[in-house]
């Protein structure tokens, strides 16, 4: 043997360290015996002395001072290795930077943002909020390395993949005479001031298809561009609004109620990333964290209870 393995350079320091083969036995939980064969193998296999015997101590053996010199070097890096290794896992000098749609940060990004906090605990967490148009700048000029949006972005050099599938809900003021039955149709809807986004929008397009699938045209007393807009203004008694049930996530939403269409109507959450780009742990781990998170808001069978009755 002309080399030493990692297992005889931690054996070789232990006993350094210790001063005795029972001392090394211990701090490395193994017997004394082992211990000392190891020793006796590596000196044969090196032909040197590593250490010698005074009163009872093992001191190195003057031959191998140098030896025992680089050792502790190695040891020393061994250490600033898993030091650095400790600070990638808890995200220690990183930056995640990511985006999502209005409707899904509202409540979802916040949930899925807490489970990556608790992973990683010193990173650095940089979240935009981004309008679909806005999404093949942000990623392609790598402001970011993820989008979640409520629709794929159709280019070529961008990718699209399913996370969840929600449902689309009916949202009224807490007075409203609506919300005393368990479902509502988006016929009942439409009998009343309606407050949606523009269908010509990819988000707008999806909220107003049940009604077209029904052949009914919209008609919007009120135009908003974002979910967090469509809740205030039915919250504040200006109308009524259909909106994805990831955008009302939260478990109580005072001033408002929540109610199933009767008809079926869904709405899928993607995960968008720049084609090719190989994505960080800490990216792959949020992507997780929000299929868990919209899955989980998706597994909701009833809503506010009815009132009025």
């Amino acid at each position: 043997m002309k080399e030493l393995t990692l297992r005889q350079m931690e054996v070789v320091r232990a006993v350094m360290i210790a001063g005795s083969i029972q001392g090394a036995a211990n701090l490395l939980h193994v017997s004394a015996p082992g211990i000392s064969r190891l020793i006796k193998h590596t000196e044969d296999g090196l032909g040197l002395r590593l250490f010698e015997r005074r009163a009872g101590v093992f001191v190195p053996a003057p031959e191998a001072h140098a030896i025992f010199a680089m050792l502790n070097q190695v040891y020393h890096q061994v250490e600033n290795l898993n030091a650095a290794v400790s600070s990638v896992q808890k995200g220690q000098n990183f930056a995640l930077s990511f985006a999502s749609a209005p409707s899904i940060a509202q409540f979802i990004a916040a949930r899925a943002i807490r489970s990556v906090r608790a992973r990683f605990p010193d990173l650095m967490i940089d979240l935009d909020i981004l309008k679909i148009e806005e999404t093949l700048d942000y990623l392609l000029l790598e402001r970011g390395e993820v989008v979640f949006m409520s629709s794929p972005v159709e280019n070529s050099a961008l990718e699209s993949t399913a996370l969840a599938k929600g449902r689309i809900v009916a949202i009224l003021p807490e007075a409203h005479e609506l919300a005393a039955k368990d479902t509502v149709s988006v016929h009942d809807l439409m009998k009343y001031p309606f407050i949606g986004v523009d269908p010509d929008d990819p988000y707008g397009e999806t909220l107003s298809r049940p009604f077209r699938e029904a052949g009914l045209t919209p008609h919007h007393a009120i135009r908003g561009r974002f979910a967090q807009t469509l809740v205030s203004l039915v919250r504040h008694g200006l109308g009524v609004a259909a909106i994805d049930e990831f955008a009302v996530a939260e478990v109580y939403m005072p001033g408002l109620v929540r109610r199933p269409l009767a008809e079926t109507a869904e709405i899928t959450a993607y995960v968008v990333q720049k084609r090719g780009r190989q994505l960080s742990s800490f990216a792959e781990f949020t992507i997780q964290r929000f299929r868990h998170e919209l899955t989980e808001a998706t597994s909701r069978r009833h809503w506010d209870p009815p009132t009025g009755r």
